[in-house]
């Protein structure tokens, strides 16, 4: 079944922990002590976005990591993206 897009409205309800809506997809940027420390993010991501076949465009840096997550079958922000920033704050990494 092709995912549904949301509203602007239901995707505002839904934005928590740092999450926001940034040109049609969810981003959140996380920092790191160090270079080492972002990879570790990085790779531990790549594992949830295999499991879950959804993968988020990364923006890797130094010492952050900026995460966008947005449904292209779906042409905007859709359940399958909150599910994974869910899966991405469980990492613990702020």
């Amino acid at each position: 079944m092709k995912p549904v897009a949301l509203t602007d409205a239901e995707v505002d309800a839904r934005l928590t922990g740092g999450w926001q809506r940034v040109d049609g997809a969810l981003q959140k940027s996380f920092r790191f002590p160090d270079y080492h420390h972002t990879l570790a993010f990085v790779n531990a991501v790549a594992w949830i976005a295999h499991r879950a076949d959804h993968h988020p465009d990364l923006s890797v840096h130094y010492n952050r990591c900026v995460v966008r997550y947005s449904t292209h079958d779906a042409g905007g922000i859709s359940e399958r993206d909150f599910t994974a920033t869910a899966a991405v704050d469980a990492l613990g990494a702020t």
